[in-house]
């Protein structure tokens, strides 16, 4: 059924929150350290991991979950189901019934005539059909109007995505201020992608435990809705910050499963790590290479280097030393250098690193 506010998808991750600078959240190094972790690796502070592939500048004993929560593009990824929604006893939106059965001609009609009475859903959705060219020739700058205008009346979709027009000042005045007032609005009247985005500003502008724990109610909200950036940034707040209580802990790597479901590729990559080490939950060695395996097959690079660590020690698989040293060399030809996996590759036989070579030219990522 149709709700008043307009449940049109727009990407979360688009977002730069600096006027042009994506924000990253730092956050404490999740999970234990210490001698039980399986794996290790020495990372190079000039390496360029492909896709989402981390790559960070200090020396790290044995292999660790990621650090940060970063604004990326989402590349479509299904996102988990969303909660049944309540049965609808209101108006039909004749508009956006059009709209979603790809009439945008006849969609168009109907909305335009109540946007220009003041409706803010009808105005949101001629912006957004104004803005992709649907029904009508593509004129952003005119969207952006009828995005303010249904912004200004309330709509909590409108609200998002005038934000993010106002942070990218292409057409209108850049403005920060009105940017944070109307992100903080859409989140607060429950529009998940503004949950996620107005926890992004809160922790940018007050960094260290406290902007966590600040934005730690709106990524939950987000995360509940089925924002997978989210549902891994609450998995790495309830897992790294001290005053989480214990309950939430425990829930941290449910959070990280479901971002990894999501297909969030760092997730998965932490998913497999978190598995092999019994971070947050058992061991589980078998699990764990399948997620670190899926990742490095779809071009992770530091799930690739830790694939390949996996089959030297027959973690999960059974040793392969051309298998390893395949991993290995498409981890170091995209720029993640590793003494430990030279030495191995060093002390395998020509053959096998010529198997290994042929392998990795082979690779092509699914």
């Amino acid at each position: 059924m149709f709700m008043r506010s307009v449940p049109l998808c727009f990407s979360v991750s688009l977002l730069t929150l600096a006027f042009g600078a994506p924000v990253g959240i730092a956050l404490a190094q999740s999970g234990p350290q210490g001698e039980n972790n399986a794996l290790s690796r020495q990372l190079e502070n000039e390496a360029q991991p492909a896709r989402q592939g981390r790559v960070q500048s200090e020396e790290q004993k044995d292999l660790e979950p990621s650090s940060g929560v970063n604004v990326y593009q989402r590349m479509g990824a299904d996102l988990p189901a969303l909660p049944p929604e309540k049965e609808f006893k209101g108006r039909v939106d004749e508009a956006y019934g059009h709209f979603q059965r790809g009439e945008y001609v006849q969609a168009l009609d109907k909305a335009l005539s109540r946007a220009q009475n003041g409706d803010a859903s009808a105005q949101t959705l001629v912006a957004e059909m104004m803005s992709r060219g649907l029904g009508i020739a593509r004129d952003e700058k005119t969207a952006a109007f009828w995005y303010q205008q249904a912004a200004e009346g309330g709509d909590p979709v409108a609200m998002f995505k005038f934000a993010l027009i106002l942070m990218e000042g292409k057409f209108v005045t850049r403005d920060k201020t009105k940017a944070d007032d109307f992100m903080r609005r859409a989140a607060e009247a429950g529009n998940a992608s503004a949950q996620f985005n107005w926890g992004q500003i809160l922790v940018s502008e007050n960094p260290g435990a406290k902007g966590l724990l600040m934005a730690l109610p709106f990524y939950e909200k987000s995360a509940e809705q089925g924002i997978a950036d989210a549902q891994y940034a609450v998995s790495q707040i309830y897992w790294s910050v001290k005053d989480v209580p214990a309950e939430k802990k425990a829930k941290a790597r449910d959070w990280l499963m479901r971002a990894a479901k999501a297909g969030y590729d760092t997730a998965q990559v932490d998913l497999g790590i978190w598995l092999v080490n019994g971070f947050g939950g058992e061991r589980n060695l078998d699990e764990g290479f399948r997620w670190l395996y899926g990742a490095a097959q779809r071009g992770n690079v530091v799930a690739q280097n830790k694939v390949a660590h996996l089959y030297v020690q027959a973690l999960g698989t059974r040793p392969d030393p051309v298998e390893a040293a395949k991993w290995y060399v498409l981890s170091r030809r995209a720029g993640l250098k590793d003494p430990r996996l030279e030495d191995f590759y060093l002390g395998i036989t020509d053959e096998q690193q010529k198997k290994a070579i042929d392998a990795a030219n082979r690779f092509r990522p699914t």
